[in-house]
């Protein structure tokens, strides 16, 4: 297996750390059509050795000198690979360009607390100032680079045949982290004999293991027996990994879904099931269908990690009145050069999203060009002096009417700072058990929220000012992520404007 996640370039690094001196390559910046993302990491030790990689081999060796160079140096070093490169010698053949950050002197304990957030299954920013300083999480720093890392990819098997054993096989062969639950000792026995370590013995449909998944969790049903197929499917459905899919023909899966509907589950659970699985129709060999579903779970995997906002609805309330504003219409004041409406429409912008829908006031053409001119719908509340909860409701009738539409992350126009990195991590917490996420200021529920399509309707009822808080606070299962003081300023004075221009 080679080594390439985050997790264990940095666990090497940690270890050769212990050992004597050892450089860090970042993967900075890449133009065209670059292997590796920016953030990806390498590690060199003193003598050479190289755990994890930044291209398809053209530059790893070149890049591993130079890294040895730093660490006789002491100092740090920023490197060019093709286009516009010193290295005229070095052309990359997909001809774009690679640039990489060589840290001889990297913070082993923002090292190590980065490795021990992914270990913990946790996502984690590691941002990478101008003079090569770490520091764990988001930075409004000016040239900062911010790279964001995700827990690896995480499978749970349960069934019986040669099926369950091929899948965990390849799975495990790719370097993916897999619990195999069987119900056969002897095929526990034989699971092990092939180096399967993590097997967990299925007693009763009745007595099922805890459930340990998480949001990066794919899990795998492959029995052909409908009590324990509905015991599991139902354990898994409570819970929030991203994927659950289901061995069997389309006759077999509608028959599936039918006994869990009938048993209570409702039609939105149910269509998180995949059956038939995998990429590639009709299967017949335990190791080709292994294949094909493994393929289907990473590219599940993938987009979940790349494209985490493909379903979601982006909803900008800006019909707000600017009563408090000292001079005229708060959202067209500047701020370093820009109008606070035009940062507010540029949320999201690197970011795939089912829709970008903004609410204006009947009296603000204005803000409406501004918006329009940056790609959003725009939706004009007639009622918008009733209130936030009128302008929520707008927003949200738009974006339940819009296809493809699982979610609606909710901004407030005037909250000028709130980065990209708060909306991702809202994104992750919302997981399928859920029902809501709001930031938290504080001890005080703020804005951004973002809501799962289930609590729609109840957001369209609501009236008055309060906005969305009221049904937050009613909803059983839900969660909060803490936003700092600095990202929750919101603009409705003049000397409020001061003081977010202050923070940046």
């Amino acid at each position: 297996m080679y080594r390439e996640h985050a997790q264990d370039v940095l666990g090497q690094w940690l270890a050769w750390r212990r050992a004597g001196e050892v450089a860090l390559v970042v993967v900075t910046a890449t133009q065209g059509g670059a292997v590796r993302m920016p953030g990806a990491l390498m590690a060199v030790s003193a003598t050479g050795q190289r755990c994890g990689y930044i291209s398809g081999g053209c530059i790893d060796a070149d890049v591993a000198m130079h890294a040895m160079e730093a660490l006789r140096t002491g100092r740090v070093e920023r490197l060019r690979y093709g286009n516009g490169s010193p290295f005229i010698d070095m052309p990359l053949p997909c001809g774009g360009a690679i640039e990489v950050g060589v840290l001889p002197n990297a913070e082993a304990d923002v090292l190590r607390a980065c490795r021990d957030r992914l270990v913990s299954r946790q996502p984690v920013t590691l941002t990478l100032s101008p003079s090569g300083d770490l520091r764990l999480g988001h930075s409004t720093m000016a040239n900062a680079l911010s790279f964001r890392y995700t827990p690896k990819l995480h499978l749970r098997i349960a069934g019986r045949g040669a099926d369950s054993l091929a899948l965990a096989r390849l799975a495990m062969a790719s370097g993916i982290p897999t619990e195999l639950q069987l119900r056969e000792g002897t095929e526990a026995q034989e699971a092990r004999r092939l180096g399967i370590d993590n097997v967990t013995q299925l007693t009763l449909p009745s007595a099922l293991p805890a459930r340990d998944d998480d949001p990066w969790t794919a899990f795998l049903l492959a029995f052909h027996d409908a009590d324990w197929e509905d015991a599991l499917l139902t354990q898994a459905l409570g819970g929030p990994a991203f994927y659950i899919g289901a061995v069997g023909s389309r006759t077999t899966h509608a028959r599936r879904c039918a006994r869990l509907g009938a048993a209570g589950a409702v039609e939105r659970q149910i269509e998180r099931i995949r059956g038939p699985v995998g990429l590639v129709p009709s299967m017949r060999e335990a190791s080709t269908l292994a294949v094909s579903v493994l393929a289907e779970v990473v590219e599940a995997y993938q987009r979940k990690v790349r494209c985490p906002f493909a379903s979601t609805a982006l909803v900008l309330l800006a019909a707000g009145q600017s009563r408090r504003f000292e001079e005229g219409d708060k959202l067209l004041a500047r701020l370093h050069g820009q109008r606070i409406i035009q940062r507010a429409a540029a949320a999201l912008q690197g970011h795939d999203l089912a829709a970008r829908i903004a609410v204006v006031g009947p009296d603000q053409a204005a803000r409406a060009v501004e918006l329009r001119a940056a790609g959003w719908t725009v939706v004009v509340n007639a009622q918008s002096e009733k209130g936030l909860s009128a302008s929520l409701a707008a927003g949200i009738r738009e974006a339940g009417q819009c296809r493809g539409v699982e979610a609606a992350l909710v901004m407030l126009a005037d909250m000028p700072n709130v980065p990209d990195a708060h909306l991702v991590d809202l994104r992750d917490a919302l997981t399928p058990e859920r029902s809501a996420v709001m930031s938290l200021a504080g001890a005080v529920h703020s804005p951004p929220a973002l809501f799962d399509r289930a609590v729609f309707d109840s957001l369209t009822g609501l009236a008055g000012d309060a906005g969305a808080g009221q049904l937050f606070q009613s909803l059983a299962h839900t969660a909060t992520v803490a936003i700092p003081a600095d990202w929750a300023l919101d603009v409705d004075t003049r000397e409020d404007l001061m003081k977010v221009d202050c923070v940046n």
